[in-house]
C-alpha cells in the first residue's frame, strides 16, 4: 500500500541532496549505494544501468529503503521504505538528464544509453526528522 509523502520529504528529493538506496542480495543481506534521485509525484525515481546490482537485486526482490540527507543540513533527513513498482527503459535519458542537472547542472556525461532503466518508487513507509543541532564539526 503505497503512501503520499510529506512536503519536507519532497523538498528532500527534490533538492540537489545524496540518498543511499538498501537493496537485498540473494542470500537477504543488505547492499547500499549512494544514489541520485528523482521525485515523480509520491514516487521516488532512481536511473541506473540494467546490470548494475541494485538493477538486479530489485529484479529479484522489489524491496527497498532510502535514506536522504538534506546537503546543506544534514539533521534534516528522511528516511523511506517500500518497492520498485515499475522498470522505465531510458534510452535517450529523458528521465536522468533532468536529474543529472539537478546534480551538476549538465546532461548525464555518460552518454551510452543501451540497458538504461529508472526504478520508480513506491513509498509504503516514511519518516521526515529535523534535529535541533548545528553541523560544526571540529576542525
Amino acid at each position: 500500500m503505497s503512501i503520499s509523502l510529506s512536503k519536507e520529504i519532497k523538498q528532500l528529493l527534490d533538492g540537489p541532496n545524496f540518498a543511499h538506496l538498501a537493496t537485498l542480495m540473494p542470500d537477504g543481506s543488505p547492499q547500499s549505494v549512494p544514489v541520485w534521485v528523482g521525485r515523480e509525484g509520491d514516487r521516488v525515481i532512481v536511473c541506473t544501468g540494467e546490470t548494475s546490482l541494485k538493477a538486479r537485486n530489485t529484479r529479484r526482490d522489489p524491496r527497498v529503503a532510502l535514506s536522504i540527507v538534506d546537503f546543506e543540513n544534514p539533521y534534516s533527513e528522511a528516511q523511506i521504505r517500500g518497492r520498485v513498482v515499475e522498470r522505465r527503459e531510458d534510452p535517450e535519458l529523458k528521465i536522468m538528464d533532468p536529474i543529472s542537472n539537478k546534480y551538476i547542472a549538465k546532461p548525464f556525461p555518460f552518454r551510452k544509453p543501451e540497458g538504461r532503466i529508472a526504478l520508480i518508487i513506491e513509498a509504503e513507509k516514511a519518516r521526515y526528522t529535523k534535529l535541533p543541532f548545528e553541523h560544526t564539526p571540529a576542525a
